[in-house]
């Protein structure tokens, strides 16, 4: 169980000190996909690593032992602290040029996702349009970040998104429950890339996590992300099952030091999904991440984002707490289908200072 030998730093966050909020130290940097060698240009001054303590990465991650002590040596969540700062910045006041920004800003961070038995054929191709013209009848709305389906579905959405820009996303190790053998999971994620996805969402082992099991869960997310090759590995945590926020910030940290692209909050398939709170924690990881390991990891929430109003308060929230150089689809994405629809009516009403209604937006 061993990475590339880096250092990395113990951390402070806002939750732990109640810092003022943070504000961009530089401008933001252009991005294309997220980047293992970037740097930490752009961080919010309060995001720099605090030296509290030095530790080897490659020690960190060469036992149980090492692992345990490392994720237990992360400062305590304040439960109360990050629940204040991320109900404040959900207050924020968005004017409406800002906002006509924002409402285009997160249809293209949106994955948008069928992940139901019934999937047809005809439905994905279906999605696939409304991932290339979520509008119509408006050729300036923006495409959207990925559409995301079940490995056997691939195919078809790579054929139908092809040209465009657009990702395809496929769940893989045994989605939703994570509940397989390693090789079952490898399997389906090889299956996966092999049909074309450019991005594999895995489920990390709960029970092995909530267990104790670091290191298992550790190596399991490293032979995944191996067995991805160039696409691009997001790691669901499963938040709604962690239980604590010292969970979801040890879990984050973990996922992201066996080489996770991205960390994401939630299948969809478990409630509370989703939520500002947790949101705040997995991105001061992501950013702390960074500033210590010069390696930059993206974030998802996904699960009950369903308005517009929640989306932009997510956006506020990332860009206080990570700065302006996160807010791109190559670092930020939204889990959310439903979502889609509310910003289309949102952008239609600023356009024509009436809404149209949901039935002026198609469906799938």
């Amino acid at each position: 169980m061993v990475l590339p030998a880096i250092r990395l730093e113990r951390v402070t966050s806002t939750t732990d000190t109640e810092a003022a909020t943070a504000r961009p130290a530089t401008q933001p940097q252009p991005s294309t996909r997220p980047d293992t060698a970037r740097s930490e240009a752009a961080l919010p001054e309060a995001a720099h690593p605090v030296p509290v303590s030095a530790l080897d990465l490659e020690h960190a991650t060469g036992s149980e032992a090492a692992l345990r002590g490392f994720l237990h040596g992360l400062p305590g969540v304040d439960k109360v602290g990050a629940e204040a700062r991320a109900a404040r910045l959900g207050t924020r006041s968005i004017k409406t040029t800002a906002k006509a920004f924002a409402l285009d800003l997160a249809i293209r961070m949106i994955d948008l996702t069928t992940l139901e038995g019934a999937d047809t054929p005809g439905k994905i191709r279906s999605l696939a349009a409304k991932a290339r013209h979520p509008d119509p009848a408006d050729p300036t709305c923006p495409p959207v970040a990925a559409l995301c389906v079940y490995p056997d579905m691939v195919a078809i959405a790579k054929h139908e998104v092809r040209g465009t820009g657009i990702h395809v996303a496929s769940v893989a190790t045994a989605f939703p429950s994570g509940r397989s053998s390693l090789d079952v999971k490898l399997a389906d994620t090889r299956l996966a890339v092999a049909a074309g996805a450019d991005e594999i969402d895995m489920v990390i082992d709960r029970g092995a996590f909530l267990s104790g099991r670091y290191g298992a869960v550790f190596e399991e997310i490293a032979a995944v992300r191996q067995a991805c090759g160039d696409a691009h590995l997001k790691v669901i945590l499963e938040t709604g099952e962690l239980a604590t926020y010292d969970n979801v910030r040890r879990a984050s940290w973990l996922a992201m030091l066996a080489g996770a692209d991205f960390i994401k909050t939630s299948t969809g398939k478990v409630s509370p999904a989703a939520t500002l709170p947790v949101t705040l924690i997995m991105l001061e990881a992501v950013r702390d991440f960074r500033a210590a390991a010069h390696r930059t990891v993206g974030m998802k929430p996904a699960g009950g984002i369903r308005t517009a109003k929640d989306a932009i308060k997510y956006l506020v929230v990332v860009n206080e707490t990570c700065g302006p150089d996160w807010l791109t689809p190559d670092l930020f994405r939204f889990g959310a289908s439903s979502l889609l629809n509310d910003l289309l009516m949102q952008r239609q009403k600023l356009a024509s200072g009436a809404y149209s209604g949901p039935n002026y937006v198609t469906v799938d």
